[in-house]
């Protein structure tokens, strides 16, 4: 039987001098890591546009753009703002230690390099990535698919699923509109419901949690599929499914209606339907039949 493969770290190295190149290249492959190099930080970006690394190791003084202006474009980029960077570089003034933490290197360590110690460091930083990854994995695994943004819209952070989600530009720009509007005064309902080609994403404002900070949460759903699922097994209407399928997700008739471009008075009466079909007294009944349903 084979052994299961074990996934490779991935670092990039930027560095200008071939020599710690090759030492550092050769010191993380034999420690078993996949290694990216770049030799300034022009190229480093440019590289980061393809690929996404697990740490960076970068050099605080190259030609051209500074190791400290590379780190900081990187973390101007939504979607490598959690991107580990470590500073090497023979400068050990504490001005050019803060300088580095400043620009969103997470450490520093000063040349000649002493490989055990680096490797050390490098292990630390990519455990302590992995745990805050986790715990947005484990948002994800609840369904809680969260991405905060500030006032402009911007992202600040999102958990993993989320961040699929906005790699698809079509998502990305019909979301980005409702983001901005549901956090107008005013909004009666801060959730929009968008149809995507053959997907549902509803966006839900949750709180503020910050004086420029704004917790979003999305749900995802294949359009139709759970509508048919609930049609076919309780033998009710297509229009009946869609009402039912949404007051299982609590909703109100106010914001069904809104959701599905009908009257709440036409909701009600759908629900009246739903009720004498499934044999039960009210919504919440209605609501755990339809979640049973769902989930078998």
């Amino acid at each position: 039987m084979a052994s299961e493969s074990v996934r490779r770290d991935t670092i990039l190295v930027v560095d200008d001098t071939p020599e710690t190149l090759g030492l550092l290249t050769d010191t993380l492959d034999h420690a078993g890591f996949t290694v990216l190099i770049a030799t300034d930080g022009e190229s480093a970006l440019e590289l980061l546009d393809q690929i996404t690394p697990d740490l960076v190791l970068m050099d605080a003084v190259m030609p051209g753009m500074s190791g400290f202006e590379s780190c900081r474009r990187i973390k101007q980029e939504k979607l490598l703002a959690n991107l580990p960077v470590i500073f090497m570089t023979g400068l050990s003034e504490s001005e050019h230690v803060i300088e580095g933490l400043a620009s969103g290197g997470v450490d520093y360590v000063t040349k000649p390099i002493i490989v055990d110690e680096l490797l050390a460091r490098i292990r630390v930083h990519l455990a302590n990535a992995r745990a805050a990854q986790g715990a947005g994995a484990a948002l994800d695994a609840t369904g809680r698919f969260l991405l905060a943004t500030d006032r402009a819209g911007r992202l600040l952070w999102c958990t993993p699923k989320a961040k699929q989600l906005l790699a698809e530009p079509d998502v990305q720009r019909a979301l980005t509109a409702q983001l901005v509007r549901l956090r107008q005064p005013g909004v009666s309902t801060p959730r929009a419901v968008l149809d995507i080609g053959a997907r549902r994403l509803e966006v839900a404002v949750l709180s503020s949690i910050g004086p420029n900070e704004w917790l979003f949460r999305l749900t995802e759903s294949v359009l139709g599929v759970e509508e048919e699922v609930l049609q076919n097994k309780l033998s009710i209407s297509e229009r009946e499914s869609e009402v039912l399928l949404w007051v299982s997700r609590g909703k109100s008739n106010r914001e069904i209606g809104e959701i599905l471009t009908i009257s709440p008075r036409t909701v009600d009466k759908h629900l009246e339907q739903i009720f004498e079909k499934l044999g039960v007294a009210n919504r919440a009944s209605a609501a755990a039949r339809a979640v049973r349903v769902l989930a078998s």
